[in-house]
């Protein structure tokens, strides 16, 4: 198990403001307001999920995330994104088409519940991913991750930023990609469009300037932080 020790640095604070900042100022042009979303009724609804995302949203598939411990904020703008078909997945979509803000809203209270299991980081490269998760790399413009999603990577739910801890190595790879060739938010019916997301452009700005190796440390560290 990976001990997490992180001092907040300045910068780190402000760019977390400016994010924060951002997410309000999102927030305020939306005129209705979240759904109250409930646990219990999340859990019925949940069942389904289990194939895919694991019993209590700890996923033994690699390739598909556990959403144990994810915040509610952000499963609910997922959910949103997978039905308005701004965020591409051929197998989410059609899994979302029958539910309602409700049930997004009752979702995303369950998972937020859930506690995600323990995983292993591989010993190879996981120091290498704690670095530049903590720090960053000043010299080539990336940000420390803690700024966004917290020291021991819970997420920040007030800003809707996501949980990563405990997440599939694999997983975290594949969606760094996706937000380098920006195919996460790609238009499906239209492949020339590139859906507009609150985090889609930071964070294809960011795995631009990483390194395929930066990417398998940062996840790998990520896998094993708990």
């Amino acid at each position: 198990m990976i001990e997490s020790r992180f001092s907040l640095t300045l910068a780190a604070a402000l760019i977390c403001a400016g994010l924060a900042a951002t997410h309000v100022a999102v927030a305020a042009g939306t005129a209705q307001e979240p759904k109250a979303g409930s646990a219990e009724a999340g859990a019925t609804k949940a069942a389904v999920c289990t194939a895919c995302h694991g019993v209590n949203g700890n996923s033994a598939n690699p390739e598909w995330p556990s959403l144990a411990g994810q915040n509610a904020a952000y499963i609910v703008e997922q959910l949103a994104m997978f039905k308005s078909r701004k965020r591409n997945n051929p197998i989410m979509q059609p899994m979302v088409d029958p539910l309602s803000e409700q049930d997004f809203a009752d979702l995303g209270a369950y998972f937020a519940k859930q506690t995600p299991a323990g995983l292993e980081a591989d010993p190879s490269y996981w120091k290498a991913g704690e670095s530049l998760y903590k720090a960053g790399d000043a010299a080539r413009g990336i940000p420390a991750c803690t700024a966004c999603h917290g020291p021991a990577g819970q997420g920040n739910p007030a800003s809707g930023y996501p949980a990563l801890r405990a997440q599939h190595s694999v997983y975290t790879v594949k969606q760094l990609q996706d937000y380098l060739t920006q195919n996460r938010y790609r238009d499906p019916a239209n492949p020339a469009v590139v859906n507009n997301t609150r985090n889609g452009a930071m964070m294809t700005t960011i795995a631009a300037r990483l390194t395929p190796e930066d990417i398998r440390n940062v996840a790998s560290y990520l896998q094993g932080l708990r």
